[in-house]
């Protein structure tokens, strides 16, 4: 009875390369974060070696970011945002306008409608950026 193992092995090589190279990012004084990201290039497709199920790494990879952003959730303090408001909320408020704007343009410049590039682009802009504020949260 043949048997078929692309979750566990996809987990074991993933969490034992993480937990090594976190070891060595910890001995360099580098932050944890960069030895798993280290892990996730050396498991994945582009190089060399053992090369994890796609579709399945896709998918573990996916609830990776749900439970960072969770994390982050955790550890977020109101009390702390309130005290960095006067650069918070102007710095959120133009990055927003100007990606909103250069994504409505390239996708203009792209043949889209004004309207459909208006309203994909934003939702590109927040998810690439939502995953991008977890990351130091997270470091």
């Amino acid at each position: 009875m043949p048997h078929e193992t692309p979750l566990i092995t996809t987990l074991v090589a993933g969490f034992g390369l993480a937990f090594l190279f976190g070891l060595l990012a910890q001995r360099l004084k580098l932050p944890l974060i960069a030895g798993y990201l280290l892990a996730g290039v050396v498991i994945g497709p582009f190089t060399p070696g053992y090369v994890a199920d796609i579709g399945l790494a896709t998918e573990l990879a996916e609830l990776g970011v749900i439970l960072l952003m969770f994390g982050v959730g955790l550890h977020f303090s109101p009390r702390d945002l309130m005290a960095v408001k006067a650069i918070a909320v102007p710095g959120a408020v133009g990055q927003i306008a100007v990606a909103t704007s250069f994504g409505t343009a390239l996708g203009w410049l792209m043949g889209w409608t004004l309207g459909g590039a208006l309203i994909f682009w934003p939702g590109i802009v927040g998810r690439v950026h939502g995953g991008a504020a977890a990351c130091p949260a997270g470091a």
